[in-house]
């Protein structure tokens, strides 16, 4: 039971965890999607079309009989691994910014690098992504030995524009943590500056970016599959929340509920759960802002 409660305080709360735990059962599935599916989710079966719900297909099955549940599953792969690295990337050049932003402080190369900044973080991240991926398109690209796929050119897109936001919360709790005396003491030892960036500054700035990073995730997931509803994203055959959703919509006035509501569900279930572990993980390391007053240690 302690160890229970502690785990429970390490997430910021009982709903930190409960976040928490859905989301790290979303990550396993997907992981795992090929032993946890029932079935291949690029199977086809014209003669189990449109199946409501059963024993055999729990979720159902989609006009070209695919089941929809592995579907389902398999959809959580593109849609975790376009967020997750997306805010690999945006975490990793934020952060490098941030700190650049803030060794250069004072003079114009601040000023410009945060004016830019604020420029491109001034329109919203759904319509830089859908203007991107419009002009990039969709189709695979062939780059000598390699092949860039739609999923690939979505993850760098969102992992760039998650990066001025990620680079602005950096530099602004850097310079926060440069005016503190403990960076004075260490000035006056004869530490450099960009060394106190490192190993003085950075570790103190890293918790509200995992913070932000974690409500990234949300986001993306929800940028990934807005785009793959209007056919910029994840390209057909290969299942995607957001294309399931495109597809589902034209079945909802025949009565084909399923096709739309369970896709849909899995992305609020995952927005939801990575929305409360961010919320739990702000409470952890910042209790001025706690969301859960009623929770004892």
């Amino acid at each position: 039971m302690n160890r229970l409660r502690r785990l429970v305080h390490f997430f910021g709360g009982p709903a930190g965890f409960a976040g928490g735990c859905i989301a790290g059962l979303l990550l396993l599935s997907s992981i795992f999607a090929p032993l946890v599916a029932p079935y291949d989710p690029l199977a086809v079966n014209i003669l189990d079309k449109l199946l409501e719900p059963d024993e055999t297909h729990w979720m159902g099955t989609d006009q070209s009989g695919r089941d929809v549940l592995s579907r389902v599953i398999w959809g959580s792969r593109a849609s975790l691994a376009v967020a997750g690295f997306a805010v690999v990337i945006g975490v990793t050049f934020g952060v490098a910014i941030g700190l650049f932003a803030t060794w250069v402080r004072g003079g114009w190369l601040e000023q410009a690098i945060m004016r830019v900044l604020e420029a491109v973080s001034s329109i919203p991240l759904l319509i830089w992504a859908i203007a991107l991926v419009g002009i990039f398109g969709v189709r695979d690209v062939q780059w000598g030995p390699l092949t860039i796929s739609s999923e690939l050119k979505l993850m760098v897109l969102l992992g760039l524009l998650y990066i001025p936001t990620l680079a602005r919360l950096t530099y602004i709790s850097a310079l926060a943590e440069v005016a503190s005396n403990y960076v004075a003491a260490r000035r006056l030892q004869g530490v450099g500056e960009l060394r106190i960036l490192f190993s003085d500054v950075l570790p103190n700035c890293l918790s509200p970016v995992i913070v932000q990073a974690t409500l990234m995730l949300a986001i993306g997931i929800i940028v990934e599959a807005a785009v793959s509803f209007v056919g910029l994203g994840v390209q057909p055959p290969t299942p995607s929340w957001g294309n399931m959703l495109s597809n589902g919509r034209n079945y909802l006035i025949s009565g084909e509920w399923w096709l739309s509501v369970f896709p849909g569900a899995a992305i609020s279930l995952t927005v939801v759960a990575f929305n409360l572990l961010g919320d739990g993980l702000r409470d952890r390391f910042d209790p001025r802002h706690s969301t859960t007053m009623g929770y004892a240690t």
